[in-house]
């Protein structure tokens, strides 16, 4: 996949609202990262439509997932993120040139 591709598949991974709470309190836990229950337990989310919506996350690769024994750690991918955050505002302010149809 290219860098558009994987923008595009990460930034409507993050498009439901239940997702985006999900890994914003991924990236507040920081490397230490949450268990499934903790994160069902701060965002409301039910257990199973949470496993969705982590597997949605994971599969736009925003989220890593580390078994330990019986629990499953979740921790926010920094490097997908900040490689999304850099895709947008890598070409900031760099001014556009017009396109003008019929100008020589």
């Amino acid at each position: 996949m290219n860098k558009n591709q994987n923008t595009a598949r990460a930034l409507a991974a993050l498009g439901h609202e239940a997702r985006l709470d999900v890994y914003r309190l991924l990236v507040r836990a920081g490397e230490g990262g949450l268990i499934v229950g903790d994160i069902a337990d701060h965002t409301k989310v039910p257990l199973s439509t949470l496993a969705h919506h982590l597997r949605t996350l994971v599969t736009a690769d925003l989220v890593t997932q580390e078994r330990r024994g019986r629990e499953i750690v979740n921790r926010a991918n920094y490097v997908t993120m900040n490689s999304v955050v850099s895709f947008l505002t890598d070409e900031c302010c760099h001014g556009v040139e017009l396109i003008r149809e019929g100008a020589a």
